[in-house]
């Protein structure tokens, strides 16, 4: 007989693991795990972790025989900077990786007569909007507005919603029975900032990167302009909303795809919050052509509205708490231990 259990791709990642904490808090679920990295020893115990490709085929056609899935996290992708340098790898690892994940759901949907839940991370990526005159304009974007994506990243992320959709809804339409979908849930997150994850070069990572640099006393050029305008969420927010999606009953959802968002500030804006909680700081700005070309792409604010509405989403994290009480005091721990160690 076939174990039960949840799967996490990308579970080596900060939300990965949050996600295991999380689930395995109260030993309700049997957890397995995927990254092409090892977990951290503190999580040694707390799932079934296997360091793999999500591009394995043979690895998924072992899985299938073994375990049962009630629900998949599907975290592993190949992230915004890396995905321009190389399309096509980004087109293989985020989108054939989903559909391959996609397609084992949707079997064993059929197979176990109920539906695997299937919980998927997408990207302000997913937007571009024509020009700053437009994005001033339509300051908070619904989640069906300018879906035009510039960069193979956000590209891939939003046919992976449709994929989504696909599996969820339309699935075998032209079989003889009616076969039992999948339950595809996605949030689009804004950009995310955490305390604990070093910014690796992503697309929104001007701000976390000018708040590392000031906290190891370190200057910073910021590769946008001063006016450039995107929203943000602190990373905790991020996986209460994966989270509390997750758990929220089906009949409770009137979408596949829900915005969630914390605050908007503008680079000048991130900046003065640098400045004001490290004085010292030294910020200046050299923007990039191409990176600002996708920022001026993506809208100014998230339209969280629908996610308020049926699933009670509600930031825990304004722009005073995210500073005060979440990035700058383990910020600054990391590197004076950082330092010290």
């Amino acid at each position: 007989m076939r174990k039960k259990a949840v799967l996490i791709t990308g579970a080596a990642g900060e939300i990965g693991q949050a996600l295991i904490d999380y689930l395995s808090a109260g030993n309700e679920y049997t957890l397995l795990t995927l990254d092409l990295q090892p977990l951290p020893e503190r999580l040694d115990g707390r799932s079934t972790h296997i360091i793999g490709d999500i591009l394995d085929q043979k690895l998924f056609a072992r899985l299938v025989t073994e375990y049962e899935f009630d629900s998949i996290f599907h975290l592993a992708a190949l992230l915004s900077s890396r995905s321009e340098f190389s399309p096509e790898l980004a087109h293989q690892v985020n989108v054939n990786g989903t559909l391959t994940l996609l397609q084992l759901a949707a079997d064993q949907s059929q197979q176990r007569g109920k539906s695997v839940r299937f919980m998927f991370p997408s990207s302000i990526a997913a937007y571009g909007l024509p020009d700053l005159a437009t994005k001033q304009r339509d300051f908070n974007v619904r989640e069906w507005d300018w879906n035009y994506p510039t960069t193979m990243y956000g590209c891939n992320k939003l046919y992976c919603e449709q994929l989504g959709s696909y599996y969820s809804q339309h699935y075998q339409q032209l079989a003889d029975t009616t076969p039992v979908m999948l339950d595809f849930r996605s949030v689009r997150f804004p950009g995310l900032i955490s305390a604990f994850t070093v910014p690796s070069g992503g697309t929104s990572d001007y701000g976390p990167e000018m708040l590392h640099a000031a906290a190891q006393g370190k200057s910073y050029r910021c590769f946008v302009r001063e006016d450039s305008t995107i929203p943000f969420m602190a990373m905790p927010d991020a996986i209460v909303s994966l989270l509390r999606l997750w758990e929220a009953p089906r009949s409770a959802l009137n979408r596949l795809v829900y915005n969630v968002t914390s605050f908007s500030l503008s680079a000048t804006e991130f900046m003065a919050q640098v400045q004001h909680r490290f004085p010292q700081a030294e910020v200046t700005f050299a923007p990039d052509e191409h990176r600002q070309g996708i920022i001026d792409s993506w809208p100014a604010g998230l339209n969280d509205k629908q996610a308020r509405q049926d699933w009670g989403w509600q930031p825990e994290y304004d722009v005073d708490r995210a500073f005060d009480d979440y990035l700058v005091p383990n910020i600054r721990e990391m590197y004076q231990t950082g330092v010290n160690g």
